[in-house]
């Protein structure tokens, strides 16, 4: 049991990372026009003017991380691999809906982040397994 909880949490921090990168990737590739950002501005205001582009490597980044969360998780546990793989899933899925709520998303945006998570997070776990029963 402590071995699965340690792999879901080692699972979302490759997960928080993978997000972290492939946002960084987005604001670099494509910034936010010049005096979007301004002291004082809301940020909501900011993040709903956003150019597409940077609003896809956000949602890229969601699923990229539920994959090689869930691939992790599964991998490093013992028992309840799978459930180690969805946990994460599921965890992102509660980090994009905590994310909507504070500010404003497009619909797309947040239907794709509560819908792909979890059976991306399954897909990574189902590759953790067959590494492991081809290795046997």
């Amino acid at each position: 049991m402590v071995r699965t909880t340690f792999s879901v949490m080692l699972g979302m921090l490759v997960a928080m990372m993978c997000i972290y990168g492939v946002e960084l990737v987005g604001h670099w590739a494509f910034p936010m026009p010049e005096g979007q950002l301004a002291a004082g501005s809301d940020p909501a205001d900011a993040f709903a003017s956003a150019p597409l582009g940077m609003l896809a490597c956000v949602m890229a980044g969601w699923l990229i991380a539920a994959f090689s969360g869930g691939w992790v998780s599964a991998r490093l546990a013992r028992v309840h691999r799978m459930g180690a793989a969805i946990s994460v899933g599921v965890l992102i899925v509660l980090g994009v809906l905590l994310n909507a709520w504070m500010l404003p998303h497009p619909l797309w945006m947040t239907l794709l982040g509560v819908i792909g998570p979890v059976p991306l997070a399954w897909c990574g776990g189902r590759l953790a397994l067959r590494r492991v029963v081809q290795r046997d």
